[in-house]
């Protein structure tokens, strides 16, 4: 018989003739099936070793052994080429998290092999198994992340975080729907309140999106296309928040340095801030996910909900123009500042009205500037460090709450405008 199978208690051996489909459930713990195959004949042998994940290293491509191996080790060599395998694996340990489908690799570090991920993915985590789907066959198994004690405290710092942001935005979005109408005919302060309106929904519906995108990878079923969609989103509006803080940086140099000239009209400054505001953002995010998503480099391994950084840098489109545009903003405000501060006498009316606005604009570009930039500078740095909870945590309080303090300073802001108005002019 070309078909036969030995067990023992640390392997189980199985080879098998089959045409068309196969499929084959090795000691209960790693099921195989593979597809159509053409209707011709092919035969496969398969080892399962139920003690290897104590022999074989846990070290990926990347050379970290933060994961361990959580199934069987199950070796599959079919005659002919195969290009679509389904594997299904049993979990050794059930409270460990995030888990990867994987080969072994011999050709990583020099020979001595590793974990790799490429050509495999996650189809679904339910109910203690775990279903990959590969265009190759080798030596596969599963990696899985401890749930370590650091991780429920940065899960508990995010999400209360955002929830207060998320209503932090809220009140802040309520406050100008009430003080719009007192905004007055000043174009400086006009923009700015439009601004804060766009600042404010850009991370209002980006703090929704990453909420959607931790729900997605949370989920037991994965789904990239939905995975994607979300990245994309939370990538355009994190980036719409610098660059409106960007075009208002502009406008503040702008109407600096041509505050007798008239300038340009309020329409526009609108078209300006619109079309830098949310058109540079678009560009980049759609660039980005047409580049990297048809080759799988856009998301985060095992369709985590975000840029990837680990083996494709593509989390760069993000964090490039952020820091690009803190150390502009950074510029422009030393600029403005020494502007004003020689402008100091002989100043009445309108002129004096517009010097306030600008104070108001520079005093809180002065603290944004910095809460965001610093926030985004330690999330590059979790990127480049991963193993430093440090950085993770002080990340995760900065990024979950610099919505609140910036509405604090939002708020002040408006405040001082409108006391201003009230009782100076």
């Amino acid at each position: 018989s070309n078909s036969f199978s030995i067990e023992t208690p640390h392997i189980c051996l199985n080879k098998s003739t089959f045409v068309n489909t196969f499929s084959g459930d090795l000691n209960s713990s790693v099921k195989i099936d593979i597809p159509d195959t053409g209707g011709r004949s092919h035969s496969i042998t398969t080892i399962v070793f139920y003690f290897m994940d104590n022999v074989l290293p846990a070290r990926d491509k990347s050379n970290s052994s933060s994961k361990v191996i959580n199934g069987k080790v199950a070796l599959i060599w079919p005659e002919n080429k195969i290009t679509n395998i389904s594997l299904a694996f049993d979990v050794l340990h059930d409270k460990l998290r995030n888990p990867e489908c994987v080969f072994w690799d011999f050709s990583l570090f020099g020979g001595l092999g590793g974990w790799n991920d490429d050509g495999c993915m996650l189809v679904f985590n339910e109910n203690g198994t775990i279903s990959c789907h590969c265009n190759h066959t080798t030596t596969f198994s599963i990696l899985m992340s401890p749930n370590s004690p650091d991780n429920f405290i940065l899960a508990y710092i995010t999400y209360n975080g955002v929830a207060c942001s998320i209503v932090s935005l809220i009140i802040c979005l309520i406050i100008e729907g009430i003080i719009w109408k007192s905004i007055g005919d000043n174009m400086t302060s006009y923009f700015r309140h439009v601004s804060i309106v766009n600042i404010a929904l850009s991370l209002l519906i980006a703090d929704i999106w990453f909420i959607i995108g931790a729900a997605i990878s949370d989920a037991d079923q994965k789904n990239p296309p939905a995975c994607t969609a979300s990245t994309f989103f939370i990538h355009f509006f994190y980036l719409a928040l610098f660059f409106w803080m960007l075009a208002s940086a502009l406008l503040l140099l702008y109407r600096t340095f041509n505050v007798f000239d008239g300038g340009l009209s309020k329409r526009a400054m609108l078209i300006i801030g619109f079309s830098l505001g949310y058109g540079a953002p678009l560009i980049i995010a759609t660039i980005t996910v047409a580049v990297t998503a048809p080759s799988n480099h856009y998301t985060r391994e095992n369709n985590v909900c975000w840029l990837a950084w680990d083996t494709h840098k593509t989390l760069l489109a993000f964090v490039i123009p952020a820091l690009t545009i803190v150390a502009i903003n950074f510029i422009i405000l030393t600029l403005v500042i020494s502007k004003i501060l020689r402008r100091r006498v002989g100043m009445i009316g309108a002129q004096a009205r517009e010097r306030h606005a600008l104070l108001v604009i520079v005093r809180c570009s002065a603290v944004l500037t910095p809460i965001f930039g610093v926030t985004w500078a330690l999330g590059f740095g979790t990127m480049v460090s991963p193993e430093n909870f440090g950085l993770h945590v002080a990340f995760a309080l900065l990024n979950s709450l610099q919505v609140s303090v910036s509405n604090c300073f939002f708020l002040l802001c408006h405040f001082t405008v409108l006391i201003l108005q009230t009782y100076f002019y």
